[in-house]
């Protein structure tokens, strides 16, 4: 099968002007003599296991390239050791990458010295934590203060500013508890509250629902697609969770052994998988709650034939159907003993007569779907009009 045009496999060599974060060529590499892995070529094609055993070392993140577009939800997602967590952390230099470049707002931030580093860190980008991160000796107005604090900002003004996020997170009240007090939900809303005090231009989220029971999780998925329509802040999501990452992401990067193996929209990578990996990965999803109408109505680009969106089969309805399900297999109807119509009058019914009396009086009359004509003792009025007994069924 071909590879689609939106996967990631050749990414654009330029940001464009309306990006946040421009990534080209990273490389994260752990081990001894790292930086000998992204400049030679056999040992960058070599498969983890492989690379592993020849050098010694592990390619956390592999020649990624991508571009965080402002407004947008980001997503990266994979599975356990697929390296989401190393390329979140890499773009504010929590961890050094290898090689390539990591750029803000045209700025290089490889190149940045511990200044400027600082300020990236503090005013223009914040990160939410998987284990929350909160002070336990301060209380939460205090802990969404934090920020602000490390900034300079002043007591009166700061404490002011971390109330106003604390009753935009939905923890009125709570302003004087400690993290203890409170359940693991509320407690990584002190942790989002936080974040967002410092007015960040870019949101980084650290699988920060994972350890969340699932209701306390969808509650604050739901709370972070109303703070984004809201304030429209960029973000950048990390998560191995498949239906989250199609319910916040604007674009999904899906990541295998470090490497980027789709790009696109929740549709691209639902309507038309990569490969086989991303085939089995969202083989489960229901398309009708992704695939739109617009999708599959607008016009086919080119080489989209063998490549575009891709949907179940349907059932065959034969001609002159009328309704009933195809290829059941029915069970034959009882045919009812037809009373010949020889011998009674037209628009009489198919009956006998049961019972007591004479003449059709007394003991009444009980008519069957069985002979015709009526027994002897009735007469023909009384089988037409029934006024001399009962109708039976």
């Amino acid at each position: 099968m071909n590879t689609p045009p939106h996967t990631a496999t050749a990414p654009q060599t330029t940001a464009t002007a309306e990006s946040v974060f421009s990534v080209r060529d990273l490389w994260k590499v752990f081990g001894p003599k790292a930086d000998r892995v992204p400049a030679d070529q056999e040992l960058r094609g070599l498969d983890p296991a492989e690379l592993r055993e020849r050098t010694g070392c592990t390619a956390a993140v592999r020649d990624v390239s991508f571009d965080v577009r402002k407004g947008e939800v980001f997503v990266v997602m994979g599975l356990s050791g697929s390296g989401k967590s190393t390329l979140v952390r890499c773009l504010t230099r929590l961890i050094e990458p290898t090689s390539g470049t990591v750029s803000i707002d045209g700025e290089d931030v490889l190149s940045m010295d511990t200044g400027r580093l600082r300020e990236l860190r503090r005013h223009r980008a914040a990160m939410v934590f998987q284990h929350f991160g909160l002070l336990p000796h301060r209380t939460v107005l205090d802990n969404v203060a934090y920020g602000l604090e490390i900034q300079g900002v002043g007591r009166g003004e700061r404490r002011e500013r971390a109330a106003e996020f604390v009753t935009k997170v939905g923890l009125d009240g709570m302003e004087d508890r400690r993290p203890s007090q409170l359940s693991g939900g509320q407690q990584q809303r002190v942790g989002l509250a936080r974040a967002l005090a410092v007015d960040p231009e870019v949101l980084l989220f650290d699988e920060p629902f994972s350890a969340l029971d699932p209701l306390i999780r969808r509650d604050m998925q739901e709370e972070v697609v109303r703070l984004h329509q809201d304030e429209g802040r960029t973000m950048v999501f990390i998560t191995h969770d498949l239906s989250e990452a199609l319910k916040l992401g604007d674009r999904i990067a899906l990541m295998r052994d470090g490497r980027i193996v789709q790009l696109g929209t929740p549709e691209e990578i639902v309507g038309a998988p990569a490969d086989d990996y991303v085939r089995d990965f969202v083989r489960d999803v229901p398309r009708e709650q992704v695939l739109t109408v617009r999708s599959a109505m607008r016009p086919a680009l080119r080489g989209e034939r063998e490549t575009g969106p891709a949907l179940a089969p349907q059932r065959h309805r034969p001609r002159g159907h009328r309704g009933r399900r195809p290829y059941r297999r029915e069970r034959p109807r009882r045919r009812r003993r037809q009373v010949p119509r020889r011998g009674r009058p037209r628009g009489t019914p198919r009956c006998r007569r049961r019972g007591t009396g004479s003449g059709g009086q007394g003991g009444g009359l009980m008519y069957s779907h069985t002979t015709w004509p009526p027994p002897c003792g009735t007469t023909g009025a009384d089988a037409l009009t029934g006024a001399t007994g009962r109708w039976g069924r």
